[in-house]
């Protein structure tokens, strides 16, 4: 008995090799089948490419937070998105440049401090990012990275005509070895001949309205979900580009013609954005189908006050804290603030109603303002 006791421990880790060595052949044999069917891969991606198929199905699921065990203090409360898709390397070079200067610390030209609270962090290097996607063509996504200047995840695009590599913000889903492409220059003719040579809506949106894809407005249907939507023609994107920001077109001035076909005949669309406001924007103004990447981002919890100064961002202090010529509200023995109404640091109230936006000359593309305060509205005093 005693020698069989000493004897299961070997046994069992002569079984664990043995195991391991048919893991390895097997991984052995699936990797040179791999190696052997690289050229078909390519010739189905290349069928891909000139089929107007959709991306490939990804489940875009809710993948929680990560949380860490607390063997410090600053990691007891560290939640982060579980992004484990993002690459690992560095950017690619061409398109990024570093962010130097003293406007990292919230300065303008004279070395005035315009934005409070900036400065310090670790070095960053700024992305370019292509708002316009005005190239046409099938273009390949090579990688999705994470980007220091945006609450939203980039892809890194390859044209498969030019071979021109160009950073755009991803959509949530979207993976390394989509395909994705630009309408922004007109329908292509092969897709135009598909269809007989006159454009049908149903038939063009079911081949291109597809996630990642950027489409003047126009092309796109009624209550699809969008990102990155410009507000004129010749523009790049300028609403919805943060993290699991999405709006959604409402509608398009268009009338039905004698043989059922849909024709949009005013110069504008209605779009809704995710704060709730209402907007006209130019029919011909970019938009990219999907939901803006790294839909979590908002639930994340840094852990610690280091982890702020990494990000560039320095501490706030409330004006009762400080001195009298610093803030308004400064000064004084023990807590007070002088009997003072809230005001900024120059002296503009902050509380009890004080408007500050202005009556006459309002923006004319808002057709209904996004809610403010809780949509609760102030009951007006009797005079």
């Amino acid at each position: 008995m005693l020698l069989q006791g000493r004897l299961r421990p070997a046994l069992s880790g002569s079984v664990s090799l043995c195991k391991n060595a048919v893991r390895l052949c097997v991984a052995r044999s699936i990797t040179t089948q791999a190696e052997g069917t690289a050229p078909s891969q390519t010739g189905s991606q290349g069928a891909i490419l000139s089929n107007f198929a959709p991306p490939a199905e990804t489940k875009i699921e809710n993948m929680g937070m990560r949380t860490y065990k607390p063997r410090t203090p600053g990691l007891r409360h560290l939640k982060r998105p579980i992004n484990d898709h993002l690459w690992k390397g560095r950017p690619y070079g061409p398109l990024t440049f570093p962010k130097k200067g003293q406007a990292k610390g919230g300065r303008n030209n004279s070395g005035v401090i315009t934005v409070r609270h900036r400065g310090g962090g670790a070095k960053r290097r700024i992305r370019t990012v292509d708002f316009q996607r005005l190239a046409p063509g099938p273009q390949l996504v090579e990688r999705i990275e994470y980007d220091p200047g945006r609450s939203a995840h980039i892809a890194l695009i390859q044209n498969q005509v030019t071979k021109e590599r160009t950073y755009i913000v991803a959509a949530e889903g979207m993976r390394a070895g989509d395909v994705v492409q630009s309408y922004r220059a007109g329908i292509p003719q092969d897709l135009l001949d598909s269809m007989g040579g006159i454009p049908d809506p149903g038939i063009l949106a079911a081949k291109t309205a597809w996630r990642g894809n950027c489409l003047p407005l126009h092309m796109i249907p009624v209550n699809t979900q969008v990102y990155c939507i410009g507000s004129r023609t010749n523009r790049g994107a300028v609403f919805c580009r943060s993290a699991g920001t999405y709006g959604t077109l409402i509608s398009k001035d268009e009338e039905t013609r004698d043989d059922g076909t849909k024709v949009v005949t005013g110069k504008y669309v209605t779009v809704q954005l995710k704060s709730g406001e209402i907007r006209k924007v130019s029919k011909d103004a970019c938009a990219t189908i999907g939901i803006a990447s790294n839909i979590n981002h908002h639930f994340r919890q840094l852990g610690k006050a280091g982890r702020s100064r990494w990000l560039n961002i320095r501490p706030t202090v409330r004006g009762l804290a400080m001195n009298a010529f610093e803030h308004p509200h400064g000064g004084g023995r023990g807590k007070s603030k002088g009997n003072r109404h809230p005001t900024s640091p120059w002296g503009t109230p902050a509380k009890g109603g004080f408007k500050t936006r202005k009556k006459r000359n309002i923006n004319k593309w808002v057709v209904t303002p996004r809610v403010r305060n809780m949509g609760v509205q102030r009951s007006k005093r009797s005079s």
